[in-house]
């Protein structure tokens, strides 16, 4: 059996479906388990060893990602996010069981759909993936390890860089536009004072494609032991966080790829419901995870608050 699940958005958005492969890949052992993931995901996708074959989606080549799809013989596919697009694409692709939530009007194109306010963030984003394994198989076990991601090649940020016995802490003070909740850029510098000044630190800032400007401000405002890293792949910033010991950021991909490689995270969350921990906590233990609700308008006491927990993270 061939098996197809798709999750073509952010790579926050595919790492909260890394579950559900899983759980599938674990309940059919024998099947071949796709994933049809957007060009951001692709080489992350490949370095998940409970994906056999990785396909593109390409939203600007409907009629090559379909071909892709068609040659892989799928016999179910499980989709944890639809639209139009997708939906036309796996009905034409010819699969037989087609499931999905039973969202918008593009549920129409699948014919075993399960009904997900998620809106209403009853459950996680893990949760709600993993509900859909169960128009798979309803007796599924939906348990599953840490970390989901695995990385050979130990420690190659730290000796690449002569770091050996730091313990690397990552600020990424950005958001990419992904997140409402998030520290101002000079309590940033504040809290990497405090966590500065502990025993055998190094601190590396880093910055996604969206946050250039944040980095040339930050340039002039931190000592030259500080690290500034760029990384130009995903599987680099994996690297990085794969060699660290506590990633510091707002609720964006980097704090999900933490999540999968179970490293510790204090994450900063919107206010709403809809943005919030609640429905986008990392996919890592949750002994690793400090998930913390900031406003726009907090004040420095609720500052002291955090620098004293992430010391306490650190401890």
């Amino acid at each position: 059996m061939n098996i197809l699940i798709t999750r073509h958005d952010k790579i926050g958005d595919f790492i909260t479906s890394l579950p559900l492969y899983y759980v599938v890949k674990k309940a059919n052992p024998h099947a071949k388990v796709f994933a049809l993931v957007s060009k951001i995901n692709i080489d992350l996708a490949k370095q998940v060893d409970f994906i056999d074959e990785v396909i593109l989606y390409d939203k600007d080549h409907f009629l090559t990602t379909l071909k892709s799809i068609k040659a892989a013989n799928i016999n179910v596919s499980i989709s944890a996010f639809i639209d139009t697009q997708i939906g036309w694409m796996l009905f034409l692709s010819g699969i037989k069981s087609r499931i999905a939530p039973a969202t918008k009007l593009a549920q129409l194109f699948f014919n075993k759909t399960l009904k997900q306010r998620r809106s209403l963030v009853e459950k996680t984003e893990v949760e709600y993936n993993l509900d859909l394994a169960k128009l798979l198989d309803e007796n599924i076990n939906l348990s599953y390890k840490t970390p989901l991601l695995k990385l050979g090649n130990k420690q190659q940020f730290r000796s690449l860089r002569q770091l050996e016995g730091k313990r690397l802490v990552i600020f990424h003070p950005g958001c990419g536009g992904s997140s409402d909740g998030n520290l101002t850029l000079e309590d940033y510098l504040k809290l990497a004072k405090v966590v500065r000044n502990m025993p055998n630190i190094q601190i590396i800032w880093v910055f996604g494609p969206d946050d250039l400007g944040v980095k040339d401000k930050i340039k002039e405002l931190i000592p030259d032991l500080d690290i500034i890293y760029h990384p130009l792949t995903v599987l680099n910033y994996c690297y990085l966080i794969r060699d660290s010991e506590l990633l510091i950021s707002t609720s964006t991909g980097p704090m999900h790829l933490a999540g999968a490689l179970n490293i510790k995270t204090v994450s900063f969350f919107g206010g709403s419901l809809f943005a919030s921990s609640k429905r986008w906590a990392t996919v890592s233990e949750a002994s690793k995870q400090l998930n913390i609700e900031i406003n726009k308008d907090y004040n420095q006491d609720f500052l002291e608050k955090i620098i004293d927990l992430v010391i306490r993270k650190l401890d």
